[in-house]
This record gives C-alpha cells, structure tokens and sequence, in this order.
C-alpha cells in the first residue's frame, strides 16, 4: 500500500477520487455567507445604469435566441 507521501497526492476525505478539481463540498454557513456578501452586491449592480443597460442587453438577446429557435422548429 502505498502512502499519499509516497505518490505525492493528498488523502482525500473519503478516500474517493473527486470527479473535478472543482468538486468541493463547503459548510453550509460558508455558502451562507457568502450569499450575504453576495447578493447586496447583485442588487447594487443591477440597480446601477451599467446594471440595468446589461439587464436590458441580456433580455434582448434572450428574445432574440427564442426567435431564432421558434423559426427553426417551425420549419
């Protein structure tokens, strides 16, 4: 058996390979806070100018996309 100072790779918690390097699981208050950091943050952009003209963009393209997809199904 070999050790994860002999391979050069850290244990994992549940001695499973992880699917991503992106695959973590945080504590719920972690998450939690960070969404309160987060969102007031969400809200003061979309409330800005900058915010609302890229609110405006996005639905525009979003209609565009659904147009575009109702002509193919319709052929």
């Amino acid at each position: 058996m070999t050790s994860h100072k002999q391979t050069g790779t850290p244990p994992l918690a549940n001695h499973e390979k992880r699917k991503s390097p992106y695959d973590v699981e945080l504590p719920q208050s972690i998450i939690e806070s960070f969404a309160r950091f987060l969102v007031p943050e969400i809200r003061k952009f979309y409330d800005s100018e900058e915010g609302q003209e890229a609110f405006e963009e996005w639905q525009n393209q979003k209609n565009e996309h659904k147009s575009e997809l109702q002509k193919e199904q319709s052929r």
